[in-house]
């Protein structure tokens, strides 16, 4: 675990982060999106308008939304072992 080592009351978030953060803009598309979960294996990704989070997409949410097919894909894609 990354946060094993160390004090809770004393680490900060920035301490912990690994590499850059994968988002996806609140104007791109849900093919877009879908692409991008796929390529860096991820099951949620922040939405960003600009520089402002402005909320979350999870893999439920697609499944939700979108027709089975995409949503099968998505899912096969995740499962890979890195």
């Amino acid at each position: 675990m990354i946060a094993a080592a160390n004090d809770p009351r004393a680490v900060h978030v920035g301490e912990l982060a690994q590499g850059e953060a994968v988002t996806v803009g609140a104007d791109d598309s849900a093919e877009e999106m879908l692409a991008t979960m796929r390529r860096h294996q991820i099951r949620r990704l922040p939405v960003i308008d600009g520089q402002q989070v402005i909320g979350i997409v999870a893999l439920a949410d697609v499944a939700r939304a979108l027709s089975d097919p995409p949503v099968g894909a998505l899912v096969d894609a995740l499962a890979v072992d890195r």
